[in-house]
């Protein structure tokens, strides 16, 4: 069972998380309306208060061609796989990795800004932290009082 799976139920924010990052892995077209041949995968897990974002990017050079940013409450991670190899003129090949420009987008909480959010790459795969999207975000029970409410005590 993924993480993802395990608090979609139990956490209405986490959920709400969940549903925006599922929407990023289906078909992603840019503006022009050119469909992307790379989408990496990404991971989502709840660490304390942060919200960890891993993508898998083996082979991308993060330093020329990722972006991370945040805009509009929204953490978006850009940028593009190119293909280095020299073309072959005779042979046959078969192709499995893709090649192309990407862009993942998740929604943050309003009280979440570019100060919260820190980024590395280690072996392939970019790590993203947003600190504080849980913070304050644990329920208080509120205490339930018996009587008469203390606007019909006063009218009393």
């Amino acid at each position: 069972m993924s993480t993802i799976t395990r608090f979609r139920g139990r956490d209405p924010f986490f959920a709400e998380f969940d549903s925006l990052v599922r929407s990023t892995f289906g078909g992603q077209t840019v503006p022009s309306g050119e469909s992307l041949a790379f989408t990496p995968t990404a991971e989502t897990v709840r660490e304390g208060d942060d919200v960890v974002v891993r993508l898998d990017l083996p082979g991308v050079d993060v330093a020329e061609d990722v972006s991370v940013e945040v805009t509009n409450n929204r953490l978006v991670i850009a940028g593009e796989r190119k293909d280095d190899r020299a073309e072959e003129s005779t042979g046959r090949s078969v192709r499995e990795v893709r090649y192309g420009s990407f862009r993942r987008s998740f929604g943050l909480p309003g009280h979440v800004g570019a100060d919260a959010v820190s980024a590395h790459y280690d072996k392939g795969v970019l790590h993203v932290r947003v600190a504080g999207v849980y913070a304050g975000t644990e329920p208080t029970r509120i205490a339930i009082n018996e009587g008469p409410a203390a606007a019909e005590v006063e009218q009393a």
